[in-house]
Order: structure tokens, then sequence, then C-alpha cells
């Protein structure tokens, strides 16, 4: 009887034995998963809708890494609201429902931080730099900024307080020259669209913009447009209803990956 139990205590004391390693191996991993943090931009991770506040001039590039987004991350939804960045700005101040905010200038963005609307620093995730848009075949013969005070000459600016438009006057006034506009846009789309309809000979736009137009305007650069490059900076709101697939956007924006759509659109490294 002796013998039998010791023949059985030995299998019971390394069962023992193995449970408490198991345990502590447990214990162990457990601490260590305890401090990873899952991934949540991860694809199937994210879900919902994303709205993004963005510069008219980013319309054909961010439609395209929204499209990639919702491909990554099944689920979501993005959606885009494209503008002058002060009208941007000012709906988000008052209390427009946003998640991400994209402008095409820190004056803009500067409104939304003032008001506390941003969460966190803007991060600057290009430049733009501007172009003179004629009609196709430049009829008018447009080589320079100066050729576009020339009298009878039909001209369209974005308007001063759009960051195309205040560009275009830092341009013309670092070239002491002045221009009177047949008229004043309110995004730079409007203002390549009065050349593409014949309504204007030429607009200074972003060379981004002349770009996306395809063949129907012809893009004249200029050697002032160099002091007149315009940052861009993006932001997370504060009352961002899905923070989280934002961030995600964002970084995306940043990535390796978004900077090459941008650059292939026209923008410049920030």
């Amino acid at each position: 009887m002796t013998r039998t139990a010791r023949r059985t205590r030995r299998p019971l004391q390394a069962a023992a034995g193995g449970a408490a390693a198991l345990l502590a191996l447990s214990a162990c991993s457990s601490g260590s998963d305890s401090s990873a943090k899952p991934d949540s931009s991860g694809p199937g991770q994210l879900s919902g809708e994303v709205t993004v506040f963005a510069a008219a001039s980013l319309k054909e590039s961010f439609t395209t890494l929204g499209e990639q987004f919702e491909k990554e991350h099944p689920g979501t939804k993005v959606t885009f609201s494209f503008g002058g960045s002060d009208s941007l700005a000012a709906s988000i101040t008052g209390g427009a429902p946003a998640d991400v905010f994209a402008s095409a200038s820190p004056k803009t963005m500067k409104i939304v931080t003032d008001a506390g609307d941003a969460s966190g620093t803007p991060a600057t995730f290009v430049r733009n730099e501007l172009e003179i848009a004629t009609l196709p075949g430049n009829p008018g013969k447009i080589a320079s900024l100066k050729d576009l005070t020339k009298a009878g000459r039909k001209v369209v600016l974005c308007d001063e307080e759009v960051p195309c438009g205040a560009a275009a006057q830092k341009a013309l006034d670092a070239s002491k020259l002045k221009l009177t506009p047949v008229s004043y846009e309110q995004d730079v789309k409007a203002a390549l669209t009065k050349v593409e309809l014949k309504e204007a000979d030429a607009a200074v736009v972003y060379k981004t913009d002349v770009r996306a137009a395809g063949d129907t305007v012809e893009g004249v650069e200029f050697p002032e447009s160099a002091d007149a490059v315009n940052d861009y900076p993006i932001a997370l709101l504060k009352d961002a209803r899905n923070a989280e697939a934002a961030k995600a956007f964002i970084a995306l924006v940043r990535s390796a990956e978004g900077q090459k759509v941008l650059v292939g659109a026209g923008f410049l490294k920030p």
C-alpha cells in the first residue's frame, strides 16, 4: 500500500509542478499582452463615417485617398466637404460636425485652433505652388505675371481671404505689380472654372489644379510663385465623432503611401 502511494505521488507532484509552470507562463504572457495596445488602424478594426473638411485644391487627391481608406477599412465611409479654407474654418467654429480639417494655409487653420476646436497640434502634410491657368494653346501669349496686368486682359483671382487669393496677392506684392481682376472667387476651383468656360483669359491658381484640369487649361509657371508657397496643415477636430477613424485617415494622408498620391497630383513635400 505504501509502495503504491509513493508511485502515485510522483505523477501528482509532477502535474502540480507543470500546472505551476503553466500558471507562471500564463501570468508572464498576460503581463506582456496588457502592455501591448491593439492597432486600431488595422483592417477591420475601424468602422463608421469620417467627415473631412478640406481645401478645394485637395479634392482629387483626397477623393482617391478616401476610396483607398474605405478599401483598407471595410465598414468605414469617408465623407468630404470641399471649399475655400476660410469658409470651412468658419463652419467648424460655428459648430458644423466634422472629424478632420485640412486647410490650404496655416492662417485659416489658426482660425480653428484659436477657437479651441482642434485636438492637438496641426501637422503640415504638403505644400502648394501657384501657376497661371490660361486657355488651351495660351492664345493671349501670357508668359509672366506682369502679362496679366495688360489692359483689356480678363483675369480672375481667388478672394484674398482664401489661401490661393492671399498667395496670389503676396506674389503680386513681391513683384510690385497691381492687378484688378474681373472677379474674385470663393475657392480655387471656381476661379479655374472661369477660364474653362472662357469667361476669363487667365486665373492665378494652384499648380495642382492646373494639372487636375487636364487639357481644358494650360499652365504657365512664373518665378514669383516661389515667394508664395502655401503650407497645408491637417488636424483632428476636438468634437470628432469618430476620432479613431479620423486619426487613421490623417495617418494615411501623412504616410509614404499618401504622400505618393499627393506628390503625384503636383503637391510639394512638406
